[in-house]
């Protein structure tokens, strides 16, 4: 099974959740900026949250469907159609053989996720599918997508394979010519991340902290940010006030990692993304709650964002019950769909 490259999209590339164990090398895990929204396609689509997905930024790609294909998008809003078509957002939906899905204007937030049941086929490197665009490891030939590419898909889960011969049975009785069939229900926004309110970034302070002068903390805290257009999978450059040191600081590189709020010497927050390096040697001045970076992940360039500061301990326990929910939502995915009515 396969699914044909139309047109590539502005950066479309495959994407896991990351490559483990290899930081003492310099290697970076890397894999999805937005945990919560591929998690939640694979989950909707029958898969384990360790199967690739599409991860599409601001303009999605045009895809033809060689076989009927039961698919899931998730994340920003790129207005999907399929012959047409549109597409609902947080729904698995079976997408027939022959059928060209595309996208249109970013309505909402920055990256989609696209799961198909079995995951996209490609070879694993150290451990994982993901796509590293800087050293060309993994994905499609270590790349983004490109006209003519060839996506091989894996071998659905059986519970993925009896949602598909459910859901074609329902296109078999109408009379209507279903290109596309997907549930009526959808996973509700109390299930999912605030993508769409003013961001406020939950973070922790560093042992750096101390560092800053007090003036510059209380600004980090009491002003808004601007994400940079300077901003890619590596790190997102902030623009607002000027951060500064009591006193100059010379120090070895030590260990940094996803979501590290670096400072460096022009005073402009640098928030690490996925493909951050992994060590650095300027002074960091917070860590983002884990929970929070989806909510990063779709914010675009221009966006005001504000930190709240809270404890390791408040963070763990968001983190714990932020698992917990994900639990729940795989059970009640797989109930509805057990259950699943007329489309």
């Amino acid at each position: 099974m396969s699914i044909e490259v139309i047109r590539p999209g502005l950066l479309s590339t495959v994407q896991d959740e990351g490559r483990t164990g290899y930081r003492r090398y310099g290697i970076h895990p890397g894999g999805v900026l937005d945990t919560f929204a591929a998690r939640a396609a694979n989950m909707l689509v029958g898969n384990s949250r360790h199967a690739a997905v599409l991860e599409m930024t601001m303009t999605g790609p045009e895809l033809r469907f060689q076989e009927s294909q039961l698919v899931s998008l998730c994340g920003a809003d790129l207005t999907a159609t399929v012959d047409h078509l549109p597409v609902p957002l947080w729904r698995p939906v079976l997408v027939r053989a022959g059928s060209v899905l595309k996208f249109g204007p970013c309505r909402h937030g920055l990256r989609g996720y696209l799961a198909i049941a079995g995951g996209i086929a490609v070879p694993e490197v150290m451990g994982s599918r993901s796509t590293d665009l800087k050293t060309g490891l993994g994905g499609v030939e270590g790349r983004a997508l490109h006209v003519g590419d060839l996506l091989s898909i894996g071998e659905p889960s059986g519970e993925a394979q009896g949602w598909m011969q459910r859901m074609e049975q329902q296109v078999k009785q109408s009379e209507r010519d279903h290109r596309i069939l997907a549930p009526a229900w959808l996973l509700s926004e109390r299930e999912r991340p605030d993508y769409y309110g003013q961001p406020v970034i939950r973070v922790m302070e560093s042992k750096d902290s101390s560092l800053f002068s007090e003036t510059s903390l209380g600004q980090f805290y009491a002003e808004k940010y601007v994400i940079s257009p300077q901003s890619d999978r590596m790190g997102y450059r902030l623009q607002g006030s000027r951060l500064e040191l009591d006193q100059p600081l010379d120090r070895l590189s030590e260990a940094v990692t996803y979501g590290t709020v670096q400072v460096p010497p022009d005073g402009q927050p640098i928030i690490l993304m996925a493909d951050h390096q992994t060590i650095g040697g300027y002074p960091v001045i917070a860590q983002v709650a884990r929970v929070d970076m989806p909510i990063l992940a779709q914010a675009r360039p221009g966006t005001q964002i504000s930190f709240k500061k809270i404890t390791h301990d408040q963070a763990e326990q968001l983190y714990m019950e932020q698992e917990i929910n994900m639990q729940f939502m795989d059970k009640l995915i797989r109930r509805r769909m057990a259950g699943m009515g007329g489309a």
